[in-house]
């Protein structure tokens, strides 16, 4: 299996990255990646850029050096309740939206807690994938957040960072997460974690994990570029039209 996109990758916007969406691109074509979602911190993370930045991605180039760029985020889950940490109008125009538990914004609890902040973050409709859920510091009932992935139809991120020492210990909850991901059919992503662009589509580890567990290309959204568009515009409709209703209401 050929993994062609890398749906989590860092630019110096975010504070603590080293390279800029040109590098990236250039990395990504050299790699032979189809596309890139840039995904820096959102505006909560200490560092990070404020929600304008997102808003302004929009002059971005659709393609750079012949790779599709995703204008989008890694938002922060701000709590048990699932909020995300941007006003909600910003997430309509992104294109690819992670969502993740990070020790700065947000301490960790407990499992229940943990669980159900990942769970309520899918319910919002505002995200696609979560990403490097196997973080060992935020324990949490995988079983029910591969069943809320399924029936949200949102990705479960493999994060090749986790596994290469970045989170230590992510490697049994990782394989964990993809034995139900297998069994339940969850649809799967694949992110690099990048903050340094030699590291954009580096995703052997991610590999090794794919291949151990069986996955399947069709559940492997990243597996072929015509598979992750679907996936990716289905979502941005989604997301546009919840956005739209909660605007309707406020």
């Amino acid at each position: 299996m050929k993994l062609v996109v890398d749906t989590h990758t860092h630019t110096l916007a975010s504070g603590h990255a080293y390279s800029t969406i040109l590098e990236n691109a250039a990395h990504a074509k050299a790699v032979g990646l189809s596309h890139l979602c840039v995904t820096d911190h959102a505006s909560s993370m200490p560092g990070a850029p404020h929600h304008w930045h997102f808003v302004n991605q929009r002059v971005i180039p659709d393609h750079l050096n012949n790779v599709r760029i995703l204008r989008g985020v890694e938002a922060n889950i701000m709590n048990a309740d699932g909020e995300l940490d941007m006003p909600t109008y910003v997430y309509a125009g992104m294109e690819w939206v992670n969502a993740s538990l990070h020790e700065a914004v947000f301490r960790a609890q407990s499992k229940e807690a943990h669980t159900q902040a990942i769970i309520r973050a899918m319910e919002t409709q505002l995200i696609d994938a979560i990403a490097h859920p196997g973080n060992p510091n935020y324990p949490i009932d995988a079983e029910a957040v591969v069943d809320a992935a399924v029936q949200h139809g949102v990705a479960i991120e493999l994060n090749n960072s986790s596994l290469n020492g970045s989170r230590k210990g992510s490697e049994p909850f990782c394989l964990t997460i993809a034995e139900l991901a297998k069994e339940k059919g969850a649809y799967v992503s694949t992110g690099s974690d990048a903050h340094f662009a030699l590291d954009i589509g580096n995703l052997s580890s991610v590999q090794r994990i794919i291949e151990q567990v069986g996955l399947s290309e069709e559940q492997v959204i990243t597996s072929k570029a015509e598979r992750f568009e679907a996936f990716q515009r289905r979502r941005f409709a989604i997301r546009q039209r919840r956005v739209e209703e909660l605007s309707q209401r406020a």
